[in-house]
């Protein structure tokens, strides 16, 4: 609708123009008054000249279809015609709209020649071929100028648009990006935190199952470790299950002081774990809950594939040296029976080893010559 609108209001400003020129200057082709003394214009030139004059404007819809091809012929039409000047000069300045610039100025240059030409042809009884050369360049040259005002300022918002939708194609992406990392962290504390309650519920269940002759003692600690490593993994649980509802703040991150209780935890399972803790001054945070996560992983590790069997913890360092995390276990002393996890094999490992990445660290990990296992990192340590 706004086209058709632009289009006949376009159409009408064409005619008007070309009536103002006729009456202007009437077609009296003898006489006294006649606008062109040394040309006349027979009646059927006039006539045809208004005929083609009325086509020119008519021509004017199909200006978005055809721009070159109507501006060319409009031009040559106007360097002997007059009453075409309207049409032609809206012509090159939808050109200069919706072409490039190369080809509206040399369209423009093309409408030069035809100004001369017509300056030539249907002089004007009152200016000299110059004055009226030049204004006729002048009004061409405006007419283009404006239209490719417009052409320039058109790509300039097309620009900003494409800016616009771009940067908020990047910004989606960047916040999927950032909910994708939220998502990994989330489930890499899950894995770290329930992950090794449940492997000590795991252990002692399998204890429980395949040796039916333990004595009541062991059984009733037993017991009593299972029920506080269930209720601590269901406290555990509902801290996650709180940041998942807020996602204001962080799960609940251990630090250095917090490697005793979980080497004792590991302890009561009834594997013998040794800590030993050699470093100097306090640890940062970040460094020493990487280090507890080291630690964690390593002892649920050990009790899934070797169960029973003799774990030596030790952390070393110094500010500046870095900090060392060295855990050891000895070879089991039966298959174990019973995994708990299995088919989940190998991700601590591997979202351990993206963990101390991430803090900069080295990770290694292997058998040892005794046929046991050892995880060792390097954690940086600012002096």
């Amino acid at each position: 609708m706004r086209d058709w609108i632009v289009d006949f209001t376009i159409f009408l400003l064409a005619v008007g123009f070309g009536l103002a020129l006729a009456l202007e200057f009437p077609d009296s082709p003898h006489g006294e008054g006649a606008p062109y003394p040394s040309v006349d214009l027979p009646l059927w030139l006039s006539a045809t000249e208004q005929v083609i004059a009325l086509a020119a404007c008519v021509g004017l819809w199909w200006r978005r279809r055809w721009p070159v091809e109507l501006a060319v012929v409009l031009v040559l039409f106007s360097s002997v015609l007059t009453l075409v000047s309207g049409a032609m000069l809206i012509a090159l300045f939808s050109l200069a709209v919706h072409r490039p610039p190369k080809v509206s100025l040399s369209v423009l240059v093309l409408a030069v020649g035809a100004a001369s030409v017509h300056a030539v042809v249907r002089p004007d009884p009152v200016s000299p071929f110059l004055v009226d050369f030049l204004l006729g360049t002048a009004i061409l040259g405006a007419v283009t100028g404006w239209g490719l005002t417009v052409h320039h300022r058109r790509r300039l918002v097309e620009s900003l648009r494409d800016r616009a939708v771009h940067a908020e194609t990047e910004a989606r992406l960047r916040a999927e990006q950032a909910q994708h990392q939220v998502r990994e962290s989330i489930a890499r504390e899950i894995h770290d935190v329930l992950g090794h309650r449940l492997s000590l519920l795991s252990v002692l269940a399998g204890a429980l199952e395949y040796r039916p002759d333990t004595p009541p003692e062991q059984v009733a600690r037993s017991a009593k470790v299972i029920r506080e490593s269930a209720h601590q993994a269901l406290q555990d649980l509902r801290e996650v299950i709180g940041v998942l509802r807020a996602p204001v703040g962080e799960l609940p991150q251990p630090t250095m002081a917090d490697l005793h209780q979980l080497v004792a935890e590991a302890d009561d399972v009834g594997s013998r774990v040794e800590l030993s803790q050699e470093h100097e001054g306090r640890v940062p945070d970040r460094v020493g809950r990487t280090a507890y996560r080291i630690v964690q992983e390593a002892l649920t590790n050990a009790r899934k594939h070797a169960p029973g069997a003799d774990t030596r913890v030790r952390v070393s360092g110094a500010p500046g040296e870095g900090l060392t995390v060295d855990v050891v276990n000895d070879a089991a002393a039966t298959p174990p029976a019973h995994r708990a996890g299995g088919d989940g094999a190998g991700q601590g490992l591997v979202g351990l080893a993206e963990r101390v990445s991430l803090a900069s660290g080295r990770l290694e990990h292997g058998p040892t010559d005794s046929g046991g296992w050892r995880l060792s990192a390097w954690l940086p340590w600012p002096s």
